[in-house]
């Protein structure tokens, strides 16, 4: 699930995050991550740069793409340590 909806692709990496609620690109958003193992909720802020909506073409899930904000590395690390020898394949994702 996070290999799908990790984006590595973008300037400060972000997530898509499947919702049926309606955002604008570059809509300020906040959330909190549970990522796998981590004893604690990592708090993350970053703007919407991607929206699939409901009914999109090939059966995508409707969501939206949030880029991480710039300074805080924190969320991109924990991730990318999760990920590391998934980054480079080549299986789907929601975003691609």
């Amino acid at each position: 699930m996070l290999y799908a909806a990790y984006m590595p692709f973008i300037r400060n990496g972000g997530l898509f995050i499947p919702t049926s609620k309606s955002y604008k690109l570059g809509d300020e958003v906040f959330m909190l991550l549970n990522l796998m193992d981590e004893p604690e909720k990592v708090p993350v802020a970053g703007r919407v740069t991607w929206i699939t909506p409901k009914g999109a073409q090939g059966n995508r899930t409707a969501g939206v793409g949030v880029q991480f904000n710039d300074g805080d590395n924190t969320a991109r690390n924990l991730i990318e340590t999760h990920l590391v020898g998934a980054l480079k394949s080549d299986r789907p994702t929601h975003t691609m």
